[in-house]
């Protein structure tokens, strides 16, 4: 534990470091090195940021834009970062009110288009997932699919939490962040975090065991049929 602790406090010294350095350079207006040297932190944060993009819209693609546009907003606004807040914690502040944004952008949209044609799982998206490809000498196909189904499952019990629980679910349980660390990505204070928490964990698990038990009925009848 101590070891990690101490990798994520020179991870956050690095990035702090790196901030200060691309801000110096492009207030100098070396631009080209600025970027240069912003491109490590994009790559540093790249993946932790796109799990958290896709945990929010559930579609790689539109994760995949909203991460580029996280970037590109927090390497335009770099003036504004104070070195005593985490780049980590500041970048994913942008990058979360970017997702929420997308999230309200679709609601509208679908508020007044109907649904353009092709399977859609219970999450809205398609069911395709290239996530959930199965590997040769993995799991049986009887396991893969029940994997799926419980990946399906656990996606359409997120969509359905609100806004705030949500993301207070997905940093605290999917990321691993602390609650102060939640509170400082989020906004709400700690006490508020707990609650969100201990709201989300209780309605996923209503969620989740309705729909288990119903897929795994779904899953026992047709090896009935089959069988």
């Amino acid at each position: 534990m101590a070891g990690t602790s101490a990798a994520a406090a020179a991870a956050r010294e690095a990035d702090a470091a790196a901030a200060s350095t691309v801000k110096a350079l492009h207030a100098a207006g070396r631009h080209e090195e600025a970027r240069e040297r912003y491109a490590e932190l994009v790559a540093r944060h790249q993946r932790r940021a796109s799990r958290i993009a896709y945990h929010y819209l559930r579609d790689s693609a539109e994760a995949d834009e909203a991460v580029q546009d996280a970037f590109l907003k927090a390497y335009a606004h770099l003036a504004s970062f104070r070195e005593e807040l985490p780049f980590e914690i500041w970048f994913t502040r942008i990058l979360i009110n970017g997702c929420l944004d997308r999230i309200k952008a679709r609601t509208r949209r679908e508020r007044w288009m109907l649904p353009l044609g092709g399977r859609q799982s219970e999450a809205g998206q398609a069911e395709f997932n290239p996530a959930e490809r199965v590997v040769s000498g993995g799991p049986s196909p009887e396991d893969a699919l029940l994997s799926r189904e419980r990946r399906r499952a656990i996606a359409a019990a997120l969509a359905r939490l609100p806004e705030r629980q949500r993301a207070v679910f997905v940093l605290s349980h999917v990321e691993g962040h602390t609650s102060r660390e939640v509170s400082a990505l989020t906004g709400l204070n700690e006490s508020t975090v707990r609650v969100h928490l201990f709201r989300a964990i209780r309605k996923l698990r209503a969620l989740l065991g309705t729909k288990t038990a119903a897929a795994a009925g779904e899953e026992k009848g047709k090896r009935r049929v089959t069988s």
